[in-house]
């Protein structure tokens, strides 16, 4: 058998994790950088890296079944929807029970990560030492670097990202204020929720430019996403008209309860999960607003209109894609677009992967653990990619089809199906990357030695 590449994964929350099993599985040496003194990523809570988004009453939007890893599913005992707690509970079980805990150079944040230009990595580490690796997989995530709108004007009292929010009291004491929540993706309608509850906040505005359709979290008595989902066999255009109706069946109209009208049909944006939002806007101690037009000092003017005091803002409004150990001019990464095969190649580099670069439809587990099997084959020589030019024109396909229907927004450049993702993976790529690799294409093998390469040179 030819030698196994040597390869550097960054990072050890859920796609360094399962990158790691995989790799082992597929007898691929590997060492694991991360940057903080346990596993999890955003599923540690207070994670001492400052990287995790968990609030203290976070509970995942999807069901037990659904994020459940096909190689180690979720305890019986776990509710339909875990707290954060269970899932680092779970996600510390599936490091001791493959092993993976002594690849992890814990409290070891990667620095740089320079790729030479024959191939091979050169990874710098904080402390200063450098290390040379055949390929990289990079699993550093991307719900850590907060993005904020940009309204004219000038608000002086305190605001924060929903990254930072902890509770209603940590950091900024949000007690019997008014509190204005701008966004209306999952977080912004759990704190909107939390904030809302009339012991806590006076009252908390939630606004909106885009209007979301509001899902429950059950559905005839039925976990949501066990219930409704997309069929891989049918077109999905199909599905799309056909589900255009549920949100109607099972929420009303969003108008009715004060939010601006949706500016995109049903499942053209990545929907929102909430049994308690509308019930809190029913009762009136949440009220919906559309897209803030002006800031003040004390209060803020929205598109309609009307202006509201205001104590405190929360701005839920999403994540920038970061890789802060690449050279800026490494990689061209503008609005969050970073065009890639199947969510993990770059085609002009042949040493790298990206896993868990998506924002699948229900949910990033399976989506990461799938994209780990892909990469440990690959780098292990049972797969092969297709050529380059091959790869361009796949890449577009799939970006139409996963993309080409959402709204024109930095939160979607990375949305994809996951049903129909599966299905393609698993039908067709990588049956047909496993006989590119049989009839002895070019296959991740190719980069072992490269490691040795650089160390000879010191490039």
């Amino acid at each position: 058998m030819a030698d196994m590449p040597n390869v550097c994964i960054i990072g050890a929350g859920v796609s360094g994790l399962t990158a790691g099993k995989a790799l082992g599985d597929f007898g691929v040496p590997y060492t694991c950088f991360e940057a903080s003194d346990d596993i999890g990523g955003n599923w540690y809570f207070g994670n001492p890296n400052g990287a995790s988004s968990a609030y203290k009453s976070l509970h995942i939007d999807i069901s037990k079944p659904s994020i459940s890893f096909r190689d180690f599913p979720m305890p019986d005992r776990y509710p339909d929807y875990p707290h954060h707690t269970h899932i680092f509970e779970w996600l510390r079980d599936y490091a001791d029970a493959f092993g993976l805990r002594e690849h992890i150079r814990f409290n070891t944040r990667v620095q740089r990560a320079e790729r030479n230009p024959q191939g091979g990595w050169r990874i710098t580490l904080e402390d200063g030492t450098e290390h040379a690796f055949d390929a990289l997989l990079v699993c550093n995530g991307h719900h850590w670097k907060p993005r904020y709108p940009s309204f004219p004007g000038t608000f002086d009292g305190p605001t924060i990202h929903s990254h930072d929010y902890v509770d209603p009291t940590t950091p900024i004491d949000l007690n019997g204020k008014r509190v204005l929540v701008v966004g209306i993706g999952n977080s912004a309608v759990d704190i909107v929720s939390e904030l809302a509850r009339k012991t806590v906040s006076d009252t908390v505005y939630l606004s909106t430019r885009s209007g979301a359709y509001v899902v429950p979290k059950y559905i005839f008595g039925k976990p949501a996403d066990q219930v409704v989902k997309t069929n891989p066999r049918l077109p999905i255009g199909l599905q799309r008209k056909m589900g255009a109706i549920l949100p109607r069946i099972f929420s009303g109209k969003m108008e009715d309860f004060g939010l601006p009208t949706p500016n995109h049909k049903f499942l053209d944006a990545h929907p929102t999960v909430s049994s308690e939002l509308l019930g809190r806007l029913g009762a009136g101690d949440a009220v919906g607003k559309p897209d803030v037009r002006e800031l003040h000092s004390d209060s803020v003017t929205f598109t309609d209109g009307t202006t509201e005091q205001i104590d405190a803002i929360v701005y839920a409004t999403g994540y920038d894609i970061s890789f802060p150990f690449f050279d800026p001019s490494f990689l061209d990464i503008k609005d969050n677009k970073l065009s890639l095969y199947k969510r993990m190649l770059h085609p002009d580099f042949d040493d790298v992967a990206w896993v868990g670069l998506g924002q699948p439809i229900p949910t990033i587990f399976p989506f990461a653990e799938l994209q780990s099997k892909v990469a440990a084959r690959w780098l292990s020589g049972d797969w092969a990619p297709p050529p380059r030019d091959e790869m361009r024109e796949e890449i577009a396909r799939d970006e139409e089809f996963h993309t080409g229907h959402f709204t024109e927004k930095p939160r979607h450049t990375m949305q994809l199906e996951w049903y129909s993702f599966q299905h393609e993976l698993l039908t067709r790529s990588i049956p047909n990357g496993q006989e590119r690799a049989q009839r002895g294409d070019k296959t991740g093998r190719d980069v072992a030695g490269r490691a040795k390469v650089i160390e000879a040179v010191g490039a």
